[in-house]
Formats: C-alpha cells, sequence, structure tokens
C-alpha cells in the first residue's frame, strides 16, 4: 500500500476515533466537574457550620448554665457569673486549639489574661445591660428593660446576634395595663414583678417574619430552658418566660 494511503487511513481512523471518544470524554470532564462542584460546596458548607459551631457554642453555653443554674436556686447574678467563668475555660479551650492548629504556642494564662476573658467580660456586660433600640417597639416598652430578669436578657441580647431584626414588643406590665389593651386582667402572669423582684416575660413580634424564622427563634428560648408560647392577645406573637423557682 503507498504511503499516502497508509497515511490517509490512519487519519480517518483518528477521526473515529476522536468522533466516538469525544462525547464520551467530554460527559467525563462534565461529571468530574460536577462532582468536584458538589465536593467544593460541601467542603466549604461545612467549614462555615464548623466555624459558626465554634463562634456560637461559647454564648449558647452561657445563656443555658445561667438558666439552669438559676432553676436549681442561685441568684440570677451568680447564676451569670459561673456561667461566664465556664464559658472563659470554653473560648481559653477554642483558641488553645486553633494556636494548636496552626503550629503555634499558647500558654493558658496568657490566652485566658488577653483573650478569653476580655471577651467574655465584654459580651457579659453587653447582654446582660443593653438592647439596641431597634430591638424593642417602642420607649414605653424600653422602660421596663432594667427590670426583666437580669437572664433573660441575657438570652434576648443572644438571639439578636443571630436575628438583628427581632422586635420585643412587651416587657413589663400593670394590671392597668390590661384594662387599656381591653384585656381581661390576668394575675398570674409573669410580665409583673414576680417575687425575686424581676419581670420574668417578655413578648416577640412575629408578624411578618416568616413561620421558619418564628419557629426557628421559638426553638432557641425552649433549648435555653425558656418556656415559650404562640398567641394571640393584642396581636400574634411569641410569648417568652423564666419560669419561676
Amino acid at each position: 500500500m503507498p504511503p499516502n494511503a497508509i497515511a490517509a487511513r490512519l487519519e480517518k481512523l483518528k477521526r473515529e476515533v476522536r468522533s466516538e471518544w469525544q462525547p464520551r470524554i467530554q460527559r467525563a470532564r462534565r461529571a468530574v466537574k460536577r462532582v468536584w462542584r458538589r465536593e467544593t460546596v460541601a467542603a466549604l458548607l461545612l467549614a462555615v457550620l464548623k466555624a459558626l459551631a465554634i463562634v456560637a457554642l461559647p454564648f449558647l453555653v452561657y445563656v443555658r448554665a445561667a438558666v439552669y443554674l438559676y432553676r436549681h436556686g442561685a441568684h440570677p447574678w451568680i447564676a451569670i457569673l459561673l456561667s461566664a467563668i465556664l464559658t472563659i475555660g470554653i473560648v481559653s479551650g477554642f483558641v488553645i486549639l486553633i494556636a494548636h492548629r496552626f503550629r503555634r504556642r499558647a500558654r493558658v494564662p496568657t490566652v485566658v489574661k488577653w483573650a478569653a476573658v476580655p471577651v467574655v467580660f465584654t459580651w457579659c456586660v453587653y447582654a446582660a445591660f443593653y438592647l439596641s433600640r431597634v430591638n424593642i417597639k417602642s420607649d414605653d416598652v424600653r422602660a421596663y428593660y432594667s427590670t426583666v430578669n437580669p437572664i433573660l436578657r441575657v438570652a434576648l441580647s443572644t438571639i439578636v446576634l443571630v436575628d438583628p431584626d427581632l422586635v420585643v414588643t412587651d416587657m413589663g406590665r400593670v394590671r392597668e395595663d390590661y384594662r387599656r389593651m381591653g384585656l381581661p386582667v390576668n394575675d398570674r402572669t409573669k410580665h409583673y414583678v414576680q417575687s425575686d423582684g424581676w419581670v420574668h416575660a417578655v413578648d416577640l413580634r412575629t408578624r411578618g417574619r416568616g413561620v421558619i424564622r418564628n419557629r426557628l427563634v421559638q426553638l432557641y428560648f425552649w433549648s435555653m430552658g425558656f418556656s415559650t408560647l404562640r398567641h394571640v392577645g393584642t396581636a400574634d406573637h411569641l410569648h417568652v418566660q423564666l419560669a419561676t423557682r
């Protein structure tokens, strides 16, 4: 067979092979890309969830421990102090683990003094004494904030970190408030100042926020040890209260 004929035949065979295998190669490449994208997204999502867990866990432990200690006899401020000490330990542990991950040496006293204590102290003071005006319905409602049990205040400040649009519509009440709202007087409400000198209940706005969002807020308070009730008084709202001992 002449050399030209052999070359032509080889070229024809190459074209046939390419035409047959090219679609398969392209399908394989697309499949690899899809798998790579899924794995990349999954890895990024897992990394984000881990970061959120690391950031959120100390705050959640702080609130849950304070509620637990209070319900087992501790004074609100003592419960908050002991919970803060526990949170300092958790934050210190996280900082040391992160330092070791990056092959850095972290001494426990240094971490506690310069990282854990400042962070936890700043948060405790902020959470116990401050709630932004945008998270309270009106100045009349805000006037009762200092009468709310400190543990309930801490829980409110914590959920506001992840739900900055949350609005407190009611806190403390007196008997005349029920008559003004056209409701029967409730002598057992936790919106009154209780025997320990604190208001134990707040109402949160649910209108216009979506079912899932409201359920997640309710789940948060329930998991932290509070009683919750979705009901209608003057408007649809979520009632959250700290049980008396």
